[in-house]
């Protein structure tokens, strides 16, 4: 089992305008979708994410918008699945409580 990982508000956005897929996002997409987020807020929590090892970008310490334009982003394979749990920890519940009646 994976370790138990919690995410601010912020960090929540954001990953799911990366996503969890694995696939890379391009930061002027990212920007788009996380337009709820401010810009210098968006910039700290990639960059917090990034030291976590929870994203993977191209480029590291971003400190300005054109630099996050032209970045690609992805969440970390080895991360993907504590980070969904984390992002959704209701469904993990449900899915615990699910077990346990299965089991007895």
């Amino acid at each position: 089992m994976g370790q138990e990982i919690k995410l601010s508000g912020g960090e929540i956005s954001v990953l799911k305008s990366i996503g969890t897929s694995g696939s890379p996002t391009l930061g002027k997409v990212l920007l788009e979708k996380a337009e709820s987020v401010e810009q210098a807020e968006l910039i700290e929590t990639l960059n917090g994410l990034i030291e976590m090892d929870y994203v993977v970008a191209n480029r590291v310490n971003l400190r300005t918008v054109e630099e996050v334009e032209k970045t690609f982003f992805r969440v970390s394979p080895a991360y993907s699945r504590d980070l969904r749990d984390a992002m959704n920890p209701s469904k993990k519940r449900e899915e615990q409580r699910a077990r346990r009646d299965r089991r007895g």
